[in-house]
């Protein structure tokens, strides 16, 4: 009967005794002191026996060797340990000879390096040429791969040839880390992006260290947005149609996606800032070849949201910026794109804003200009004529120059603003008359019609007056449902024409 014998050291011989069933169970040498061959058939007595034996021959005084190293060590303490803030390499793969050892976890080797445990548990490592990147969450490291650091008198590392697999572990310059949201980690060439919220810090790992990109323009959104986050996700990608650095900050809510607030936004290596906010909730972002991919939410997400890809209720990945999807829609669901900015000239000046004007393309609309607040004078009372609340100036909607088109006979675009405007899809009777924007020498322009409520001590207000009072107004413009839905379209500037209050 066959047997299992573990050889326990390399430099052994196995000296075995069989019983041949062919004579009646007696005794056979085993070929151990002469020319004589294995039997190809035993009875299973208990008398059978196998033996690891250093003598060659296995005799008394025998010609003997070393045993030489332990085949293995059976560990008498063979609980699993977990330790967050170290590392540790098996054997490789020896793509020549097929010999795979990347099972084998010698313990006779020195084969964990640790980090500093002060820094927290290791989220995320990434091999990045001759160096391994290490991103605690308190920390950043490097290490580097089958060489050593050495350190000059002044403390500068210099690296050397070296046998070790992983190298003294070396730290970057300040005290950030990637917390616990490696899924916010993306790279592109030699840079790396990831995420810190505990210090409200969005971070670019380079050849010059460790910066915080957030600083640019963009502090006090950050501290709010990753104080608000809860158990929610950062999801980072890169971006290389645009080449740019896509972050999707998404807080833990239990509810449908269409209830959940989120923030998509990207970074530009090109200007130092973040030009864009976007409107899709990723649960991954890639990118292949040349070519930006994202995968939406789904129905049974631990979130709620809705199936996504590049259809409506349809799943798997979405490819962005392809032709045959219409602009402003991902995931099969279209927002209209909108910028808002601040008009703030002469910043010590009270001034009434009396016009808006863009240059671009057609189908611009302008949802809001909203002064600044006049505060209030005495919150306490309800006493007339004296400001109790806060105020501010506003306008109504301005058309844009499609959405604002009449004629005499009271037709408008407006009105029909389901259908694509074709050249034969409405019938408007010449000459037309335009509500909203008006166009002259392909510049965009509009009156500002004050839609405000009535303050205390105000005789004239609301549409009796022209444009909009303040020391600054802020605007919000975006595109129109009517003309071209889901076209191209550019705006280049906006200004506005102002003049100095009366009082």
């Amino acid at each position: 009967m066959a047997a299992l014998i573990e050889v326990k050291y390399f430099n052994s011989f196995i000296l075995r005794k069989t019983l041949n069933a062919s004579t009646g169970g007696t005794a056979v040498w085993n070929g151990a002191r002469s020319n004589n061959t294995y039997p190809k058939t035993a009875t299973s007595s208990d008398m059978n026996w196998a033996v690891e034996e250093s003598r060659i021959r296995g005799g008394y005084n025998n010609v003997s060797s070393d045993y030489g190293a332990k085949a293995y060590i059976v560990d008498d303490n063979p609980n699993a340990s977990v330790r967050v803030n170290s590392l540790i390499y098996s054997g490789i793969f020896n793509a020549r000879t097929n010999i795979n050892n990347t099972n084998v976890f010698s313990v006779g080797e020195d084969i964990t390096k640790s980090v500093d445990p002060i820094n927290g548990s290791i989220q995320k490592i990434y091999a990045d040429n001759s160096w391994l990147q290490i991103f605690q969450e308190k920390k950043v490291s490097r290490a580097p791969i089958d060489r050593d650091l050495i350190y000059s008198a002044e403390g500068s590392p210099i690296l050397t040839a070296s046998d070790k697999v992983i190298g003294t572990i070396d730290p970057y310059a300040g005290n950030f880390g990637i917390s616990k949201n490696p899924e916010s980690f993306s790279v592109y060439g030699n840079r790396k992006y990831f995420t810190d919220r505990d210090r409200n810090a969005v971070l670019r790992l380079s050849n010059n260290g460790i910066t915080e990109i957030s600083n640019y323009g963009m502090i006090d959104f950050f501290r709010d947005e990753f104080g608000a986050l809860g158990n929610g996700k950062l999801v980072g990608g890169w971006d290389i149609y645009n080449k740019q650095y896509s972050l999707s900050i998404q807080p833990h809510f239990i509810g449908l996606q269409s209830a959940e607030p989120y923030n998509t936004l990207s970074f530009d290596e090109a200007i130092n800032g973040w030009p864009s906010f976007y409107s899709y909730k990723p649960v991954s972002q890639i990118s292949l070849k040349s070519n930006f991919y994202s995968a939406g939410p789904s129905l049974d997400s631990d979130d709620g949201g809705f199936t996504g890809a590049n259809g409506p209720n349809t799943s798997g990945l979405y490819q962005h910026y392809i032709s045959s999807q219409p602009r402003g829609t991902f995931y099969g669901i279209s927002t209209p794109s909108s910028i808002e900015f601040i008009f703030n000239p002469n910043v010590s000046i009270s001034k009434v804003f009396k016009t808006i004007n863009y240059e671009g393309s057609n189908g611009w609309q302008v949802d809001s200009f909203i002064s600044d607040s006049t505060g209030i004078s005495y919150p306490n009372t309800s006493i007339d004529n004296y400001r109790t609340t806060n105020t501010n100036d506003s306008t109504t909607l301005v058309y844009s120059f499609n959405e604002g088109a009449y004629d005499g006979s009271g037709s408008t675009f407006a009105n029909v603003n389901t259908v694509p405007i074709t050249q034969n899809s409405i019938s408007l009777i010449p000459p037309l008359f335009h509500a909203g924007f008006t166009r002259k020498e392909n510049k965009y322009m509009a009156n500002l019609i004050n839609d405000s409520v009535a303050a205390p001590g105000e005789i004239i207000f609301g549409n009796k007056m022209t444009g909009i009072k303040g020391y600054f107004a802020t605007v919000k413009i975006s595109t129109d449902t009517l003309t071209d839905p889901g076209g191209s379209k550019e705006l280049f500037a906006a200004s506005s024409e102002y003049v100095g209050s009366a009082s």
